[in-house]
């Protein structure tokens, strides 16, 4: 472990997160995690990571970090114009970082959170088995917190010696983020006004869940005893106002559940930001699998042995 990156400014709201702790649901625990798991997933195999690694998350805007040692890093998720010592930097590729080259960020162009891995893994502090940042019980990542300006963030030691050329994530096999068609699968208690109807994000949303505003759906008619929730989960509280649950939800819940977003369209979830429309398409569970494995091919694609 060694200092990789030293923070100049941290943008809106960067943390380290993981693939979260969903061994510890059982016990009450968020799982947490990265929101856009793809995006992710793809910056680590893009750096020659373990898909598992810690990354930084980015949201609504970028940190601005200097490098403190030559490493590989990549970016991926929302398109925030990275740039590289004032250049362009190239997203969805695997980028070589001299000591004391400047990474920085534009402006949001699409999407809401992108993803910076660096070879060897993004190194934080550990609680129940994850370096994820969970901000409201303050553990985990940085010190359970968001970075800040100053902060040195360390770094593992790199999997094994990359292979010559940079590897890159072609266009068709990245996430639409354009895409405000979520798939979703009718839930227990489901409500036909969902599906076709057009909602908007928020501004009270976070990475626990968004609260989507548009006509208002069936409330429930009587108490439901609690039940186990998962990410992807669309709950209907007395209001009518769908709530998506997101990587930070609460671990049962009592409102009716209308739907349930597929694992396949939550990357798409995770780049919603507050004012975007959203709408629900009703999909079949054999369809999900299909585009469920058409990611795990995407990600597959990036391995080292295959490169």
């Amino acid at each position: 472990m060694t200092p990789a990156l030293r923070v100049i400014t941290p943008g809106l709201l960067t943390t380290i997160q993981d693939q979260g702790r969903p061994h510890a649901i059982a016990s009450g625990v968020p799982p947490g995690g990265a929101m856009d798991r793809f995006a992710h997933s793809a910056a680590n195999l893009l750096a020659w990571n373990d898909r598992s690694a810690a990354t930084l998350e980015c949201t609504m805007s970028g940190p601005r970090l200097v490098a403190e040692r030559a490493s590989v890093i990549a970016i991926t998720g929302a398109d925030f114009a990275p740039r590289l010592n004032g250049q362009e930097a190239p997203m969805w590729t695997s980028i070589v970082l001299a000591e004391g080259d400047e990474l920085a960020f534009g402006g949001r162009r699409l999407g809401a959170r992108a993803y910076i891995a660096v070879a060897g893994g993004i190194v934080g502090d550990r609680w129940l088995g994850s370096m994820s940042t969970n901000l409201m019980v303050g553990r985990g990542g940085m010190h359970g917190r968001a970075l800040a300006a100053g902060d040195v963030i360390a770094a593992g030691e790199p999997l094994a010696e990359p292979p010559p050329g940079f590897a890159t994530l072609d266009k068709t096999r990245r996430p639409d983020y354009g895409d405000r068609a979520l798939h979703a699968i009718p839930g227990p208690h489901p409500r036909e006004a969902l599906f076709g109807a057009t909602f908007r994000v928020s501004t009270d949303s976070n990475r626990m869940g968004y609260r989507l505003d548009g006509d208002a759906l069936e409330g429930p008619d009587e108490e439901i005893l609690s039940f186990a929730l998962v990410a992807g989960t669309v709950q209907v509280p007395p209001d009518g106002r769908p709530i998506l649950l997101m990587a930070d939800h609460q671990t049962a819940g009592g409102y009716p559940v209308a739907a349930v977003v597929v694992s396949a369209s939550m990357p798409a979830a995770a780049q919603l930001a507050p004012g975007d429309e959203v709408r629900f398409a009703e999909i079949s569970i054999e369809r999900a699998l299909e585009i469920r494995a058409a990611q795990r091919a995407a990600l597959d694609s990036l391995t080292i042995s295959s490169m």
